[in-house]
């Protein structure tokens, strides 16, 4: 299965994706705009890999003028059902679809790993203005809550995937896009939970592509078993998700 296949995955599951997936807390936010040294008001933002529009929806909270970039068909249509006044463009972070020097600030929530780091670096320099920011990050898997620890290593099991011991982005992630980029890169680490119901915990593992591209039949045993397990820790259904928000940016001189 190749990482275009993975990535593509998602137009199979745009409605669950959206009801289920999580948001990024506020928190994020505010050390985005500490690095900029100014408010996400006015700020003009290119959301790549914007999915529904999410991350997009929280960035507009913010007062930023948001332009989406999604190359998948189907997620580009739910972007627009939910966020009709917003643009979206159709494209990914290999090759803009974007003028030069014409945003200040380029986001990749939850979407870089499916790029190409030696074009969408460049890519991102091209379209950001002098002072502008290229911002990624991950909502990835808090591994000292025991039950979130032991899910993770049975979904892996699962879908044939290794069990990553370690959160993303790693330590070479930042130095690859330091060395790509000649840039100072920072990174910060956010720590946030939501509560769900159980349906929509289950709902948000099975809307990732190691699942997708499994199919729903391969995956319908897994997720009753699932179902069957947590009620024991969660009796009421009511799941407790922790995050922790990996970031990294860097600033075009």
């Amino acid at each position: 299965m190749t990482a275009s296949s993975r990535a593509l995955s998602f137009n199979s599951a745009p409605a669950q994706y959206e009801a289920s997936r999580p948001s990024y807390p506020p928190a994020l936010f505010d050390v985005v705009e500490e690095f900029l040294s100014r408010s996400l008001a006015g700020v003009r933002v290119a959301d790549v890999g914007a999915g529904t529009g999410i991350l997009t929806r929280l960035l507009r909270e913010r007062g930023a003028d948001v332009i989406a970039v999604e190359p998948g068909d189907a997620m580009a249509v739910e972007f627009r059902r939910v966020l009709p006044a917003v643009p979206v463009v159709r494209g990914d972070g290999n090759a803009l679809p974007l003028a030069d020097s014409s945003h200040d600030l380029i986001t990749y929530a939850q979407s870089w790993q499916w790029t190409d780091t030696s074009r969408s670096v460049p890519e991102a320099l091209r379209v950001l203005r002098p002072g502008g920011a290229l911002a990624i990050w991950w909502n990835t898997t808090a591994f000292d809550v025991p039950w979130i620890h032991a899910q993770h290593e049975r979904i892996a099991h699962h879908c044939g995937v290794p069990a990553r011991s370690a959160v993303r982005p790693d330590d070479n992630d930042a130095v690859r896009l330091s060395g790509l980029s000649g840039l100072q890169v920072t990174r910060r680490q956010i720590r946030w939970q939501r509560e769900v119901s159980l349906d929509t915990h289950l709902a948000n593992i099975s809307s990732r592509s190691a699942f997708l591209v499994l199919g729903q039949a391969a995956c319908r045993a897994f997720l009753a078993e699932e179902r069957s397990r947590l009620r024991g820790d969660f009796p009421a259904e009511v799941v407790e998700e922790i995050y922790v928000v990996d970031l990294l940016v860097a600033a075009r001189p």
